[in-house]
């Protein structure tokens, strides 16, 4: 009798401690989005031990997938691979849209260029311009040094959607792990171009008009600039039976990333709030 309530109670412990620890994986473009959500939720919740990753989109579906995440970030939606993936284990992920996002295109802050079409854009990713002066005859005659998110990246996705529409990238593109190495890349050459989320462009780059249209907050609310996305978190409901979990931390970080103070830490990032915030 005293081992079967010893062995209730120390069965009953873990799962106190597992409720009480919550992991986070995926998407870079998320990632400044979820640190903001994680400092605050952990001043409301000091007990909860958090952890947050951002390698990819992909990264965190395939975490979720494994069941080493309770929540998977991810700027795109779900490949077919990984709905099949999902249906043959039996699992159940439920997309939630936390924010919007433009992706803007970056060059070097020195180079005479302040917007581009969507189709030279193709044509430089594609391969077919490869010297600035074939974008405009005024910019320098040298070769355009291409960078592009790895393949792990939800922007690398969207990019080959919205801007590739599937054809394949050349292959002198230069391939980064991370936004901020893309940012520092362009920023240390002068004729380079890349692409990045909206909430990551800083002073040491250049954002380009794309089709005339600036990437700000309000273009890509107002739906006029032309690289925009939604921003997702993912959970799976084979861990809740199949049904909404109403309680637990996941259901409360949920509850906070979606009210008006944990939109306001959307805006206070750079992007694009789902839904209201408080004002």
């Amino acid at each position: 009798m005293r081992k079967t309530f010893f062995v209730l109670m120390v069965v009953s412990l873990a799962s106190i401690l597992a409720a009480q620890t919550l992991i986070i994986k995926g998407s870079n473009t998320v990632y400044p989005i979820a640190q903001l959500w994680v400092e605050e939720f952990s001043k409301m919740y000091p007990g909860v031990k958090i952890t947050l990753e951002g390698a990819g989109s992909s990264t965190g579906i395939k975490a979720l997938l494994e069941g080493t995440a309770n929540i998977a970030n991810s700027s795109r939606f779900l490949k077919k691979s990984e709905i099949d993936a999902m249906m043959n284990s039996g699992k159940y992920f439920v997309p939630i849209i936390v924010a919007y996002d433009g992706i803007a295109v970056i060059v070097n802050p020195n180079l005479p260029i302040d917007s581009i079409s969507l189709e030279t854009l193709k044509k430089i990713y594609t391969g077919e311009i490869t010297q600035w002066n074939q974008v405009d005859p005024k910019l320098p005659n040298k070769r355009i040094v291409v960078y592009s998110r790895n393949t792990a990246s939800g922007t690398f996705e969207t990019w080959l959607e919205k801007v590739l529409h599937g054809e394949k990238m050349a292959s002198h593109v230069q391939f980064v792990e991370s936004t901020q190495a893309e940012i520092e890349s362009v920023a240390n050459n002068q004729f380079a171009i890349g692409y990045t989320g909206l909430g990551y462009v800083t002073s040491k780059v250049k954002a380009l008009k794309v089709e005339g249209v600036a990437p700000t907050i309000e273009n890509v609310l107002n739906g006029t600039y032309p690289i925009s996305r939604p921003l997702y978190i993912f959970i799976d409901l084979s861990r809740y039976n199949y049904s909404w979990p109403e309680k637990g931390i996941v259901a409360d970080f949920v509850r906070f990333i979606l009210s008006p103070a944990g939109q306001k830490l959307v805006e206070k990032a750079g992007y694009v709030p789902a839904y209201g915030t408080a004002r």
